[in-house]
């Protein structure tokens, strides 16, 4: 937009009248990160919340908007914790709850000085139209500054998961929970997924260096991954646009590379159903290294697959004479005829990505486990029946929990006779009894299972 010509004269400016009302303050950084934190406690995903937030965000603020809405939520219910036994009674406000864990997250993870981090956190409750709860912020914050060795500990020490998460981890992988635990604290790295079909991971590495990126390859179990290893936009990277590569976790790239091996041939000239496709990357992959006869990505959710063809388009990959998105549900959808291989990216609890999605410790529940397991039962059973003798299904959730894994291809394998499981031989993960679990690692991938079933 061009600038108004300067004017000869200096402009008039007229008085408002006595009358009128003043415009509201802008909102500080904080404020707007209660906002988002608040919108979460009422159930709202932070994957639709977060990207419209930081666009409203001026961008030299952007990163800090970004790690104070992670972070709090990250370390929630250590932050709880800490805040519970200060409390002379229940907080019956939303508001005042976020502010008060946002300010002991900048006491505790931020080098934030306190004392700016709790001003202008009291002056966020104010402008949220909180003023009489801003001194209870404010006294409360200032305490923990006092005691905050003490403090400190107990944060620290505690697990930052809701308890019924912590209960089943401990049940489910005995003393190795608390490391669960604590590499689900931290943030999760980022790693890239290069589109071979546009460029190989040595040239892009290079494109990366010439850009003045820090960037490192992975080991040869993921020969088109890399670990970006410094902050930064994603957009701006070379060959963005033009499809050169994908963000996609390490352990998530590991699944194209069941579909072949010495029982199954890879997916060329196959026909080859992405069962819960959105938001593509999957998807996408299998593009990638394979040529399929026929690809069909299934979604139940239509907005979600937009996604699917957005990326699809900027890799360039989106042939429509052998690719077809579709919105169906998995659990009912009918091939023309049966197909030689599914790719099951099951519906999960998906807390092995809680270091990715923290809003996740939150808004899931206990109760939620036992529908999950039924469907993605529902699911393997009926996608079953439209997979070809001789096909292969690839099962994957993106959790830790066994009910949802190892117990759930057990039950499987218990009613379906003519499925078999193909061990996967590897020197990633963990072998189970059935299928292999990725743990989230410090400068890793997230927590995957994965199960191989062949149709005999």
């Amino acid at each position: 937009m061009s600038l108004p010509p300067r004017s000869a004269k200096p402009r008039k400016f007229h008085n408002a009248p006595a009358n009128a009302k003043p415009r509201p303050a802008a909102l500080n950084l904080r404020a707007q990160v209660i906002r988002v934190i608040v919108s979460v406690q009422e159930g709202e995903s932070l994957n639709t919340l977060l990207p419209k937030a930081l666009e409203k965000t001026i961008e030299r603020d952007r990163g800090l908007f970004n790690e104070l809405v992670m972070g709090t939520l990250r370390h929630w219910f250590a932050l709880d914790e800490v805040l519970q036994p200060m409390l002379a009674r229940p907080l019956t406000d939303n508001r005042v709850q976020a502010a008060l864990h946002l300010g002991l997250y900048q006491i505790f993870q931020t080098r934030i000085p306190p004392h700016a981090a709790i001003s202008e956190t009291v002056d966020a409750a104010k402008q949220l139209g909180q003023e009489k709860a801003s001194g209870l912020v404010n006294a409360l914050l200032r305490r923990t500054l006092r005691e905050q060795t003490e403090l400190q500990e107990i944060f620290d020490q505690h697990h930052a998961l809701p308890d019924w998460f912590a209960k089943q981890l401990k049940k489910d992988w005995g003393d190795e929970w608390r490391g669960l635990a604590e590499s689900l604290r931290h943030s999760a790295p980022l790693f890239l997924r290069v589109n071979k079909r546009q460029r190989s991971r040595t040239a892009y590495l290079n494109a990366l260096a010439l850009q003045g990126v820090n960037a490192n390859a992975t080991d040869a179990n993921t020969p088109d991954a890399i670990q970006l290893l410094q902050h930064v936009s994603i957009p701006s990277l070379p060959g963005y646009l033009e499809g050169w590569f994908s963000v996609q976790d390490l352990n998530a790239q590991r699944c194209s590379a069941l579909f072949n091996d010495a029982n199954f041939n890879g997916l060329d000239g196959k026909v080859v159903l992405d069962a819960c496709a959105a938001p593509g990357g999957k998807t996408a992959h299998l593009l990638e290294q394979f040529t399929p006869q026929k690809l069909i990505a299934l979604d139940s959710d239509s907005y979600r697959l937009k996604r699917v063809r957005e990326n699809l388009n900027r890799l360039e990959l989106f042939d429509q004479t052998r690719v077809t998105v579709t919105t169906a549900d998995a659990s009912e959808w009918i091939a023309e005829a049966p197909v030689d291989a599914i790719l099951l990216d099951a519906p999960c609890s998906a807390t092995g990505v809680l270091r990715r999605h923290p809003d996740i410790r939150l808004l899931r529940l206990e109760t939620d486990i036992a529908q999950t397991v039924v469907l993605q039962a529902q699911l393997l059973d009926h996608l079953w029946t439209q997979l070809k003798v001789g096909g292969r299904l690839v099962y994957i959730t993106c959790s830790l929990l066994k009910a949802e894994n190892e117990d759930q291809i057990a039950a499987f394998l218990e009613r379906t006779p003519n499925a078999v499981e193909k061990p996967i031989v590897a020197d990633w993960g963990m072998t189970r009894p059935l299928g292999r679990q990725c743990f989230p690692e410090t400068d890793g991938g997230d927590g995957f299972y994965f199960a191989v079933l062949d149709k005999v």
